[in-house]
C-alpha cells in the first residue's frame, strides 16, 4: 500500500487538495457551517458556502481564514480533518507527509497554528511552503536554476509578489488586499451610490461577472441586475451595475496591489531584473481572472505579464510537487 502525500492550498476563499498521482481532488471554499450553541460542525465546503448571509439564529457559517492566515483555530481543525478525512481512500491506513501553501510574512504563531492544525488533522508531517514559491513549482518553472522569475499570487485574503531565484524567494512583499478587498469595495460602491445593501456573496458575484480594471469599451458593455435592500425604504430594490462602475469600485484595491509589484521590481538586483523583463511577470490565483489585470500592470510596469493556465490550483500543485525537490524541501519549516 503506497503512501499518498498531500499538497494544500489551505485559502482564504477556498482550499484545494492535490493528491500526488492523482492531481487536485478536493476544491471547495473555505467556509463551515455549525450548530450555534453546540459548536457542532454541519456543512463544510461548497454546502456551507450557500449557507452564508442566510442561515438561522441557530446556525453560523464561517470563514475560519482570513487574510490568508487562520481566524479562528477550532473551525480551522475542522474543516482541515473534514478536507483530509476525503482523501482517506487515497492513503487508506498510512497517515500522509502533508505540504501547506501559506503566505510570506505570517507570524511564528500564524505559522504554528497552521502546522498544529496539519498534525492534529491527520497528517504524518507538515511542512509549510510560501505561496509564490509553490506557483512557480506548480507551473514548472526552473526555480532551482540562476534564473529570476517574478511571481504575482492575487489571492482571497492576501496578494504574494516575489522573485524567485536559486530555489529561493530573493526579494517578496505581501499584503492583506487582494480578492475580499476587492469584493467589499464593490459592496460599499452600491451602498454609497445607489443607497442600496448588498451582501458579500452578491458583491463577489458582481466581480465575477463585470469586474474589470482597464479602460475598455468591451468592458464598458458589461452590466448585471442584482438586489438589494434600499436602506431609504427598507424595501428590497434592483438595480443595474455597469462594467465602467465596478472599473472605478474596485482602482484603490487595485492600485495597491500595482504598487506592491513596483516596490518589488525597485528592490530587485538588476540581473534579476534583466530575466523577469525577458521572461514576464507570471500571475497567478483567482484575482489574476479579474478582466484586464493584466493589461493594467504591464501598463504601469513596462513588463509583459503572463496569466497562469490554471491560476487557481498552482500552488496547491506545487504543495505537492514540492515533496520531489529535496533541496527545497530541506529549507522548509516543518514538524514531525
Amino acid at each position: 500500500m503506497v503512501r499518498k502525500d498531500l499538497g494544500i492550498d489551505l485559502g482564504t476563499a477556498n482550499t484545494l487538495v492535490y493528491v500526488r498521482g492523482k492531481g487536485i481532488v478536493i476544491n471547495e471554499p473555505s467556509v463551515v457551517a455549525m450548530n450555534a450553541d453546540t459548536g457542532e460542525v454541519i456543512k463544510v465546503g461548497l454546502e456551507a458556502k450557500m449557507m452564508l448571509g442566510k442561515t438561522p439564529a441557530s446556525i453560523i457559517a464561517v470563514r475560519p481564514l482570513r487574510d490568508g492566515v487562520i481566524a479562528d483555530y477550532d473551525v480551522a481543525l475542522a474543516m482541515l480533518k473534514y478536507f483530509i478525512g476525503k482523501t482517506k481512500t487515497s492513503f487508506a491506513f498510512f497517515k500522509p507527509r502533508v505540504v501547506i501553501g501559506v503566505p510570506i510574512g505570517i507570524t511564528d504563531v500564524e505559522k504554528r497554528a497552521i502546522l498544529e492544525a496539519g498534525l492534529e488533522a491527520g497528517a504524518a508531517r507538515v511542512f509549510l511552503i510560501d505561496e509564490p514559491m509553490a506557483s512557480a513549482i506548480g507551473l514548472g518553472l526552473d526555480v532551482e536554476e540562476p534564473n529570476g522569475n517574478m511571481i504575482v499570487d492575487i489571492g482571497g485574503g492576501t496578494t504574494e509578489v516575489a522573485v524567485i531565484s536559486l530555489g529561493s524567494i530573493v526579494v517578496w512583499e505581501s499584503i492583506r488586499i487582494a480578492g475580499d478587498e476587492m469584493d467589499e469595495a464593490i459592496v460599499q460602491y452600491v451602498r454609497e451610490t445607489y443607497r442600496v445593501a448588498i451582501g458579500e456573496r452578491t458583491g463577489e458575484r458582481i466581480k465575477i461577472e463585470i469586474g474589470n480594471v482597464f479602460p475598455s469599451p468591451e468592458y464598458d458593455t458589461l452590466e448585471t441586475i442584482v438586489t438589494g435592500i434600499d436602506l431609504s425604504t427598507g424595501l428590497p430594490r434592483k438595480i443595474t451595475i455597469k462594467g465602467g462602475e465596478v472599473r472605478e469600485a474596485l482602482m484603490v484595491p487595485v492600485s495597491a496591489i500595482v504598487d506592491a509589484i513596483k516596490s518589488t521590481l525597485e528592490r530587485t538586483p538588476p540581473e534579476l531584473v534583466t530575466d523577469i523583463v525577458e521572461r514576464g511577470i507570471v500571475a497567478t490565483g483567482g484575482g489574476s481572472l479579474t478582466r484586464g489585470i493584466e493589461k493594467l500592470i504591464e501598463k504601469e510596469t513596462g513588463i509583459k505579464v503572463v496569466r497562469a493556465e490554471d491560476p487557481l490550483s498552482c500552488v496547491a500543485v506545487g504543495a505537492g510537487k514540492v515533496l520531489d525537490k529535496v533541496d527545497i524541501l530541506k529549507k522548509l519549516q516543518q514538524v514531525d
